[in-house]
């Protein structure tokens, strides 16, 4: 099969010929249909997340067809699936027992510790795939399985009580986020990087109250902020848009350092939480209620062997939405 293979931070990612993957006792074989391009991803390439297995094929938001699997996989041979970045869990730690598998103490993630999507097949744990339909847009789903889901996660962590949500790094995440909050009555005030004229008016157009950069003060508290971006100092900045009371929620895997900031800032009982990885009711739920909305991903879609185009506009900034490879024939 082809793959795009990362070896080394530094280096741009590798077109190999290699061999198919076999599926272990209770993995699904993948035809890749599509794959998208997430921040997590480059962050591996730029060496900012440590401890990824090398030689890699990155990718984990994997919309694939089942086309072989391991002696005790259930799912048909025929049906398509969607793969998420939590790509196996132990099942016994403290975590697993209680329902917080994206805590896991031993677990497994998909395109960091073993094999992703950027290639035509991929091997994935059953128990952590979702079932997509049969009709669906692989490369409009394969956002759903990371930026939707980490997201969606971030999103309900705002709590059921929120007004005016701030979403700060207008991605591939956020326009997803936004559309949600939009369906359930919220306002969205959007924070890009500042003087980026275009990706406010993306905002604006999925239906954001304002949009301005990050370096703004929003025109009324926020009782809640979502921060994408993986920038330390916006940290401080979310704290100081909050109203007492309201929470902010840091939603990528990686940021910059978080400068020291005033207590005020943190003080009326403010909240400042992490969201980690996802499980699987999340993903339930957000493939459940995406129809409803609908959720419409803004993708630009490229071929696999365009992969290290895709990462580099996204590392720029400038990808509309999300960047999704697009591998096989639907």
């Amino acid at each position: 099969m082809k793959a795009m293979v990362f070896e080394k931070v530094g280096r741009p990612l590798r077109l190999v010929e290699c061999e198919t993957p076999v599926p272990g006792e209770r993995d699904l074989l993948l035809r890749v249909e599509a794959c998208g391009v997430c921040r997590t991803d480059l962050h591996i390439v730029d060496g900012d997340l440590r401890g990824a297995r090398l030689p890699l094929i990155p990718g984990h938001e994997i919309v694939g067809t089942v086309v072989g699997k391991g002696r005790a996989a259930r799912t048909p041979v025929g049906a398509r699936v969607g793969v998420p970045w939590l790509g196996g869990t132990c099942g016994e730690c403290p975590h697993c027992r209680v329902g917080r598998e994206n805590l896991c103490d031993r677990p497994v993630f998909t395109g960091y510790t073993r094999d992703g999507g950027y290639a035509e097949y991929a091997v994935a744990d059953e128990s952590c795939c979702f079932p997509l339909p049969a009709g669906c847009d692989a490369t409009a789903a394969a956002p759903l399985l990371c930026a939707g889901l980490i997201g969606y996660r971030s999103y309900r962590m705002a709590g059921e009580d929120v007004r005016r949500l701030g979403v700060y790094g207008f991605g591939a995440a956020a326009h997803i986020v936004a559309q949600i909050a939009r369906y359930e009555g919220r306002e969205v005030y959007a924070f890009t990087r500042p003087g980026d004229k275009d990706a406010q008016a993306f905002a604006r157009a999925l239906g954001a109250a304002w949009a301005g950069g990050s370096d703004e003060r929003p025109p009324t508290e926020l009782d809640a902020a979502i921060i994408f971006a993986p920038v330390g100092s916006l940290v401080p900045a979310a704290l100081a848009a909050v109203r007492k009371g309201g929470t902010v929620i840091c939603g990528g895997i990686h940021m910059s350092p978080i400068p020291s900031f005033p207590y005020d800032l943190l003080w009326g009982e403010r909240v400042l939480r992490s969201v980690a990885n996802l499980t699987r009711a999340d993903g339930e739920e957000l493939l459940a209620l995406a129809p409803k909305v609908p959720v419409r991903a803004e993708v630009e879609v490229y071929p696999l062997e365009q992969a290290n185009v895709a990462l580099s506009r996204l590392r720029d900034g400038k990808a509309r939405g999300a960047a999704v490879l697009r591998v096989g024939e639907e």
